[in-house]
């Protein structure tokens, strides 16, 4: 669930634009604004392909508090949590260097690596026979951890011009995953339970093999995207960046809370009265609705350069919500109103968050922020479900909901005392090769243009990237500086 530009968070990103410049020296070229038929191949196919394996990891979500406590030792909720997130680790852990190792064997490879793992962890959970075998599965699952090599083969399968569109492609298609998942739960739980549902993930899993090797693209060449890989050399110093320390803190915070919350409103909503098989029409409503009130909210964040004070807006509400899930705890109409609420916060702050990231990261360490933001969010997953299913276990409900209004509350006033990010759009432009010293030149004049905020030329991608205040931003000088006509 979800991401900056290229991130796959629900469920909205934002579109910047992309131009290019031709490499050849003295001319400049503006590229077609339409992506080929196999720049849209390749991204649908590679957003599918993911959107199958996210689904794989959300459908058992709404339903798997009631079927663990049927199998021996599910009776614990610390187990219990562990075996939700457990995912989330071996995720966290192999994420990015699964990303390093397409770089050195190939995108597919990888792609079919984790795939196949995600099947055997879906086909061991399906056979289980004791809580501790699920727990074995979603670590099998979570260690098919393709994210980045997916993200990798789309930027080598599309122009920098239309990277933004295929990663938003593939970011929607999660966020869409993710509501369908809450919404047929619980159907697909009556026809065939939940070691059905694992088994039809993994055959789903197997399926995406198949689309990787008959319909997504095979590249011409492969290289480094620093605006979407990891980049070893600014590891330690986005590591180390305050203001994107708080940003991962707040993807850790809010999936650590999500996780947690499917211990117990499965629970809730049972105890009100609803069965489980139609909790689906509490999740239906409560997923449109939310989707619908976060819109205005967007567009205002963008168009008023007001993301800050939309951010700090949405946490609090997110506060809010987990205090009134609390309070309403066996209420049905206040479990739905608190829902709504909190589905609402949710998805306004998984829009904004990747936005965020975009904003603050520097140019050309903005795949490694990425990354790093990525993992963090599995952690979170991991934490909140297992620390969440033993304070639930040995303290009870109210434990676990103040763990969920602590962490936020955290974060609350990390957001608060955080730096507003500068009014800034990417941009990225094709350039003539040129050695390390030219590109270091041409970083310093680029620079120097009106409305450039930050510029970083890699020679050994041919590439500028730009960031710029539209206000002051003339395009013309950059081209004609690029063509040498400055």
């Amino acid at each position: 669930m979800s991401q900056p530009d290229n991130i796959p968070n629900f469920p909205v990103l934002s579109q910047l634009r992309f131009m290019s410049v031709s490499p050849a020296p003295n001319t400049a070229t503006k590229l077609p604004e339409k992506m080929s038929r196999v720049e849209i191949r390749a991204s649908a196919s590679l957003a599918g392909v993911y959107a199958l394996r996210m689904f794989g990891l959300f459908i058992i979500l709404p339903v798997f508090t009631f079927f663990a406590k049927e199998l021996p030792g599910g009776d614990n909720y610390t187990l219990i949590g562990i075996a939700l997130g457990a995912y989330g680790l071996t995720q966290a852990i192999l994420q990015i260097p699964f990303g390093w190792l397409s770089d050195r064997i190939g995108r597919k490879p990888v792609i079919y690596l984790g795939l196949v793992l995600f099947a055997l962890g879906s086909f061991v959970a399906a056979g289980a026979t004791d809580i501790y075998w699920v727990i074995l599965g979603r670590v099998i699952q979570g260690a098919g951890a393709i994210s980045a090599a997916v993200m990798a083969l789309a930027a080598d399968l599309t122009r920098e011009e239309h990277r933004t569109k295929a990663m938003a492609m593939i970011g929607m298609s999660i966020g869409m995953v993710f509501a369908l998942s809450l919404v047929i739960a619980p159907l697909l739980d009556q026809w065939v339970g939940v070691p059905g549902i694992f088994v039809i993930t993994g055959c789903l899993a197997i399926l995406a093999i198949g689309v990787v090797h008959k319909v997504v693209p095979d590249p011409v060449v492969s290289r480094f995207h620093s605006d979407t890989e990891v980049t070893a050399a600014r590891f330690s110093s986005v590591i180390r960046d305050v203001q994107l320390l708080r940003l991962n803190y707040g993807i850790f915070a809010l999936h650590a809370v999500l996780m947690a919350l499917w211990l117990s409103i499965p629970l809730s909503l049972r105890e009100t009265g609803l069965a489980a098989a139609d909790h689906w029409k509490v999740y239906f409503p409560v997923m449109v609705g939310s989707i619908l009130l976060i819109v205005p909210a967007i567009i205002y964040a963008e168009k008023k350069a007001q993301l800050k004070r939309v951010f700090i807006a949405a946490i609090a509400l997110l506060l809010l919500a987990q205090i009134l899930l609390a309070i309403f705890n066996a209420s049905f109409w206040g479990l739905v109103f608190a829902l709504l609420l909190f589905f609402a916060a949710f998805n306004l702050l998984e829009a904004s968050l990747p936005s965020l990231i975009s904003k603050i990261a520097p140019v050309g360490a903005k795949g490694t922020a990425i990354g790093i933001y990525s993992s963090t969010q599995f952690l979170g997953a991991f934490v909140g479900a297992g620390l969440g299913g033993y304070l639930f276990q040995h303290f009870g409900f109210y434990a676990l909901a103040a763990m969920c209004s602590g962490l936020l509350i955290l974060w609350l006033v990390l957001a608060v005392t955080m730096q507003a990010p500068a009014a800034v759009r990417s941009r990225m432009y094709q350039v003539r090769k040129m050695d390390s010293d030219e590109a270091n030149g041409l970083s310093r004049e680029l620079a120097a243009l009106p409305g450039v905020y930050e510029a970083l030329v890699l020679a050994n991608e041919q590439v500028a990237y730009l960031k710029v205040d539209l206000k002051g931003f003339d395009e013309e000088k950059v081209v004609q500086l690029l063509e040498g006509n400055i």
